[in-house]
């Protein structure tokens, strides 16, 4: 399960900072959630596809730590994230 280059062009290009910012916290939080929602619905399909499962909790982890380090670094920045792509805290 992974992001087709087009759709992470798009993804990078809504929520970068600047114009060749392509690794940032808010725009690896967006991928992130992105490849979060695509392993969920393949769990819906294939709920005993076992890898798959482990892969999204990992992800799942990493989105979480960005958004930690996010919420100490800059709260305004966290804040805009979490409303951007509807997540809660």
């Amino acid at each position: 399960m992974s992001i087709d280059k087009q759709t992470k062009d798009q993804i990078t290009k809504k929520h970068q900072l600047h114009k060749k910012d392509t690794g940032s916290a808010d725009v690896q939080i967006a991928l992130h959630t992105e490849t979060i929602q695509e392993l969920n619905e393949h769990l819906a399909l294939n709920p005993h596809d076992s890898h798959s499962r482990l892969n999204l909790l990992k992800v799942v982890g990493r989105r979480r730590k960005l958004l930690n380090y996010l919420s100490t670094t800059n709260v305004e920045r966290y804040q805009a994230i979490l409303k951007k792509l509807n997540l809660k805290k």
